[in-house]
C-alpha cells in the first residue's frame, strides 16, 4: 500500500485497565474493507468496563486495542471497494455483527446471535479499535461526513447513534411530550438535545453535578433537577400536574435509577434504559403493570442510526461540539482515560488523536 507505514503506534491492553502504547504491524484491509487513518477516538464508559473485565469474545491481553468511537480519513481500499476513495473523511459505527445470523440479516446487528464467536465483529470490542494510528473497518460501518464537521465532533457520532436507536425503539414521536432524563453523562446530554430537536414540549434533566446539568441546560434541557437539592420524582409529578413524564430515559446506570424512572413515568408512558446497571436492581413491576408502563432497552447504535446521526450533524440540527472537553495525543492515552473517569476539570467527552 503506497504511503502506508509497515508499523504503527497502538494502545494495547496488556492487563486489566493497563494500556501501553506499542509499535505493531499496520493492518491491511481485506475485501469489503477500508484502512482508516484515525483522526480522533473518544473515551467511553464501555471502554472502561471492558478494559477492567474483558467482554465476551474480546481478544486476549497483549493482542487487543480498544476504542469504538472514532473518526478518520480513508487511507487505503480493500479489494472490490468502490464506495469510498482515499482521502474521504468518515465517521464509524462499532457494530458489524456477523452478517449471517437471523438477527443480523433482519438488521438487528447489535444483537448478533453470534456475538462473542469468531464470526462476530465489533471494532473496539471483539476486534481491534481506534486507539491506534490505523484501523480496518468493514465498509458497512463507515459513513462519509460533511467537510464542515470536524473530526472531534464526528468521533462522538456513535453516542448520537445510540440515542437515536433508543428513540426509534420507543416510537420516536415525542413532539409535544414531556421527556425526563436521568443522568447528564454524554448519552443523557445528547438525549436532551435530541428530544428538543424532535419537538418535545419540556425536557427535564436529573443529575448530581451542577456543571453537567448546566451543560445540559445550554444544549436543550428546560428544567434542571439536582437531586442533592430537589426530589426529582416530586418535581416531575408536580410540574406535569400529577401525571408524570411521557418518556423517561435512564442513562446513568445507577442501581436506584430504574425505580426512580418508574415512579416519574405517567400511566401508559415509556421508559428507555440507555444506562446499563451492572448488578441486579429493584423495580416496582406492579406499578408498571397496573399503569400500563412499558420498559425498553437498547444496546449500541443499531438500525443504521449512526448514518442518521451523521446527517443530523451535517445539517446542523444537532451539535456534539459542546461535549468534547479534552484532547490528548496517543502517547497520553492513559492520562486521557484518567481525565475521563475522574471527570477532571469538568471532563465530559475526552478524545485521543493518534496521528497528532
Amino acid at each position: 500500500m503506497t504511503g502506508i507505514p509497515e508499523t504503527m503506534k497502538a494502545a494495547v491492553l496488556m492487563g486489566p485497565s493497563q494500556l501501553e502504547v506499542k509499535e505493531v504491524p499496520t493492518p491491511r484491509p481485506g475485501p469489503m474493507e477500508v484502512l482508516l487513518k484515525v483522526q480522533s477516538c473518544a473515551c467511553c464508559g464501555t471502554d472502561v468496563a471492558l478494559m477492567e473485565n474483558p467482554f465476551e469474545g474480546q481478544p486476549p491481553f497483549g493482542e487487543f486495542t480498544p476504542g469504538h468511537e472514532y473518526s478518520a480519513t480513508v487511507a487505503a481500499l480493500g479489494e472490490t471497494v468502490d464506495e469510498f476513495k482515499v482521502g474521504d473523511r468518515v465517521a464509524v459505527e462499532a457494530h458489524l455483527g456477523c452478517m449471517r445470523c437471523r438477527n443480523c440479516r433482519n438488521g438487528n446487528y447489535t444483537a448478533c446471535l453470534n456475538y462473542g464467536t469468531p464470526k462476530h465483529r465489533a471494532n473496539g470490542m471483539t476486534a481491534n479499535g481506534g486507539f491506534a494510528q490505523y484501523v480496518v473497518n468493514n465498509i458497512n460501518t463507515v459513513h462519509p461526513i460533511a467537510d464542515h464537521v470536524d473530526f472531534e465532533e464526528a468521533s462522538l457520532v456513535t453516542n448520537l447513534g445510540c440515542v437515536l436507536y433508543g428513540f426509534e425503539t420507543v416510537g420516536g414521536y415525542v413532539a409535544g411530550e414531556h421527556v425526563a432524563i436521568i443522568g447528564p453523562g454524554p448519552l443523557g446530554l445528547i438525549s436532551a438535545q435530541v428530544a428538543k430537536a424532535f419537538g418535545a414540549d419540556r425536557v427535564y434533566l436529573v443529575g448530581t453535578r451542577a456543571s453537567r446539568l448546566n451543560k445540559g441546560g445550554d444544549t436543550g434541557a428546560d428544567r434542571l433537577i439536582n437531586i442533592h437539592e430537589e426530589d426529582p420524582v416530586e418535581v416531575v409529578l408536580r410540574e406535569t400536574g400529577g401525571i408524570g413524564a411521557d418518556l423517561v430515559i435512564e442513562s446513568s446506570g445507577a442501581k436506584d435509577a430504574p425505580m426512580t424512572a418508574i415512579k416519574m413515568t405517567k400511566p401508559m408512558g415509556k421508559i428507555l434504559l440507555l444506562g446499563i446497571p451492572h448488578e441486579p436492581v429493584l423495580m416496582d413491576l406492579e406499578d408498571m403493570a397496573m399503569k400500563n408502563k412499558s420498559l425498553h432497552t437498547v444496546r449500541g447504535e443499531g438500525w443504521s442510526n449512526v448514518a442518521r446521526g451523521v446527517s443530523l450533524l451535517g445539517t446542523g440540527k444537532i451539535s456534539l461540539k459542546p461535549y468534547v472537553t479534552h484532547s490528548f495525543p496517543l502517547d497520553e492515552v492513559s492520562k486521557a482515560f484518567e481525565t475521563f473517569v475522574k471527570r477532571i476539570d469538568g471532563a465530559v467527552k475526552v478524545v485521543v488523536k493518534p496521528n497528532d
